[in-house]
């Protein structure tokens, strides 16, 4: 297990969506290509709570996947276990629900687990003391998180923190999910380029 207090191995994300061939994997992918591109040693994977095991990413999704940059070549959808859980030092999710069920599978995860959308959040707003108390180590940022999670203001919809699930929907659903996607993973690709630097 790698765990949160690990330093001496490759940081490692996870990104939980339902069926693993959406959103999770486009969120896998360009969080891979961009913590790379920021100098992060980051091993990314993803899988869902209902996963369509074994099949690879929807067209549109892939489309999109190609389009902010990130590789969908190989993707195969797993489930969501709870060695995979534990074995994550950060777990990114698609909603709140999937937040939820992550911490079903695994309750400790409930410290390293947080949406895409609240984890970009709460990052952003991190005073530069907190993130130079980080030492510049990425379980140190997931910490710094976890310990503002309650001190950041609400969002006035909580349902804002949720990324609307494209599948079998139209194109403007797909390019709406992948437009917020890319925000959140720019945004958090953003705060672990300030560790480095």
């Amino acid at each position: 297990m790698s765990g949160p207090d690990a330093t001496d191995e490759p940081f490692a994300v996870l990104v939980v969506c339902t069926g693993n061939v959406c959103r999770s994997p486009l969120a896998e992918q360009l969080l891979s290509a961009r913590l790379h591109a920021v100098g992060v040693p980051a091993i990314v994977s993803s899988a869902g709570t209902a996963a369509l095991v074994g099949e690879p990413m929807t067209d549109q999704a892939a489309r999109l996947s190609e389009r902010y940059g990130g590789t969908p070549d190989g993707h195969r959808a797993r489930q969501l276990t709870a060695p995979l859980v534990a074995n994550a030092d950060l777990v990114l999710t698609a909603t709140r629900r999937h937040r939820a069920l992550v911490v079903s599978e695994l309750p400790r995860a409930s410290r390293y687990t947080f949406t895409l959308n609240e984890f970009a959040r709460i990052s952003g707003a991190l005073e530069p003391e907190r993130l130079t108390a980080t030492g510049g180590r990425p379980d140190g940022l997931v910490e710094a998180v976890a310990a503002s999670r309650g001190f950041v203001p609400p969002l006035a919809r909580p349902e804002d923190d949720d990324i609307v699930d494209p599948y079998r929907r139209s194109q403007e659903v797909y390019d709406a999910s992948g437009a917020a996607i890319d925000r959140a993973v720019a945004a958090i690709a953003g705060v672990f380029a300030r560790l480095t630097g």
